[in-house]
């Protein structure tokens, strides 16, 4: 009866049945059309960004690093608003690629660089982008460096059982339209390229005058001039929302290179006391700050190896929302080592963003390699072999006849000289 009488009642008023849910919205199917394809939606307004995807993880508008397989690792890109925290190799070889390639990504896509460096002229760091990877013949071009081990690849019976069910990096170049492009380093990007796009430079020699007074210990002027450059791009032109006027987005994409190095007159590099060694802490607090109401991405290189003090390392850790780490093989005992024979070095995801949640974000990949193919920069898992053979073992036999040299007269008696222990 209850029944009837609702049934009833829903066939005596359906037309305002029907116009009250359109009204409220109480249904989650609405038809496509004008009004619902204008709607004033935050999520909306950032998705029309070129260049730009939100995460699937939080909703964040996220930006391409310039690199694919990086952008997998950090769970989709680099979120807007963020600060990655690129910790230089020893010989600062292969960090200014990925520095490089978040700045040519930005070119690309037509988002606003900025580039700051007391090292080199920004514009003749835009010179030296590689260059794009647009159609189908350039990615032919380069399907011998990434495929070519290949044949090895293919038998099963060489790669341990453990990395079979594991997930498989995404090294192959695809369409354009997906999101992130691939670039070749043998190349230089376009000059026309350059010329359409806008881009900031702040040099830091230009800026300094050659006159300024500085106590020994009070080196931040430096950042106070690159804090101030930043501020007034980002308000100028719109960044942070306050011109209403400006009906087509961008995005800002910040580039800082060897920041904390002696160039930029700070000293943690060569001193564990001094009374400024927190300058570098205090400018990554205020750029977050800034970056974290306006429009803007920024990728940042450190030589951490060089730091004395490693509290300051952690502070700067703390203080960077994604932190990536490069280890290269050269001037290493793993240069030689035959476990690492086929890369060039190690790459450390060192720290994901909290964003939107109340934990961090792991990564579900720990052993990962990168490697300078002729044309790409690739970033693969590490593979260990399958066998300790007699060829390729993870320590040389004499490593491990000196290692039981260290052992009680009760254990690895029987391997001294020139045999070794084999479990």
């Amino acid at each position: 009866m209850a029944a009837a009488a609702t049934c009833s009642t829903g066939t005596r008023s359906t037309g305002s049945v029907v116009v009250a849910a359109s009204r409220n919205s109480v249904t989650s199917f609405q038809r496509r059309g004008p009004r619902a394809s204008g709607t004033d939606s935050g999520c909306s307004r950032l998705v029309s960004i070129a260049g730009t995807r939100p995460s699937v993880r939080n909703g964040q508008l996220l930006v391409s690093t310039g690199l694919p397989a990086l952008d997998q690792l950090l769970g989709g890109g680099l979120a807007v608003g963020t600060v990655l925290l690129i910790e230089e190799d020893k010989y600062n070889i292969y960090s200014p690629l990925l520095f490089k390639y978040f700045l040519a990504e930005g070119i690309v896509t037509g988002h606003t660089l900025l580039v700051a460096s007391a090292k080199e002229d920004p514009a003749d760091i835009l010179q030296e982008l590689p260059a794009p990877l647009l159609d189908d013949n350039c990615k032919k071009e380069c399907d011998e460096d990434i495929y070519n081990h290949k044949t090895e690849s293919n038998i099963k019976m060489k790669i341990a059982w453990r990395y079979q069910l594991l997930p498989k990096m995404e090294a192959r170049p695809v369409s354009s339209s997906r999101f992130g492009h691939y670039y070749d380093v043998s190349k230089r990007i376009p000059q026309e390229l350059i010329e359409a796009s806008k881009w900031h430079g702040f040099f830091l020699p230009e800026k300094i005058s050659s006159t300024l007074n500085l106590e020994p210990c009070s080196l931040s002027h430096s950042y106070i001039k690159l804090l101030q450059f930043i501020q007034n791009i980002i308000y100028e032109e719109g960044f942070d929302g306050s011109n209403p006027q400006k009906k087509q987005k961008n995005i800002l994409r910040i580039g800082i290179q060897n920041l904390g190095s002696p160039l930029w007159g700070d000293d943690i590099c060569w001193t564990e006391n001094c009374d400024s060694n927190h300058s570098l802490t205090k400018f990554l607090y205020m750029l977050r700050g800034l970056l974290r109401s306006s429009l803007s991405a920024c990728i940042i290189t450190v030589p951490t190896h060089l730091i004395q003090n490693k509290a300051i390392i952690a502070r700067v850790t703390n203080l960077s929302d994604t932190v990536v780490g490069l280890e290269s093989f050269i001037g290493s005992e793993k240069e030689t080592n035959p476990l690492y024979k086929d890369y060039h070095g190690l790459i450390h995801i060192r720290q994901i963003p909290q964003l939107n949640n109340l934990i961090y974000d792991v990564s579900d990949v720990k052993d990962l390699a990168f490697k300078l193919k002729r044309k790409l920069f690739t970033i693969e898992r590490l593979h260990l072999p399958p066998d300790l053979s007699d060829t390729v073992s993870r320590s040389s036999k004499q490593d491990l006849a000196e290692s039981t040299k260290l052992l009680g007269p009760g254990c690895g008696m029987t391997a001294r000289g020139k045999k070794h222990l084999d479990f």
